[in-house]
């Protein structure tokens, strides 16, 4: 890394929450490619998409409970490939 100062690609969700990335050697493509799969994986962008618009809390107990369901048939597909049954 060269001598000089470090910049850095920060983003702030509010107190305390935050995603940085250090760019280096000027390359800002890449520390942006860096950036957006730690936000990826955050779960950044999904959140953002769920707060487009207004979601009744009966709406989102039924989402919960689906995305409940789904993990647990995933978990169990994997547990049963890794297993071999």
């Amino acid at each position: 890394m060269g001598r000089g100062p470090r910049l850095f690609l920060a983003i702030y969700f509010g107190v305390g929450d935050q995603v940085q990335v250090l760019v280096r050697d000027n390359n800002v493509d890449q520390a942006l490619k860096a950036l957006k799969k730690k936000l990826q994986r955050e779960g950044v962008f999904r959140e953002m998409k769920l707060r487009r618009h207004y979601e009744k809390p009966s709406e989102r107990r039924a989402r919960e409970a689906a995305e409940a369901v789904r993990r647990a048939r995933k978990m169990e597909r994997k547990r049963v490939e890794r297993e071999g049954f």
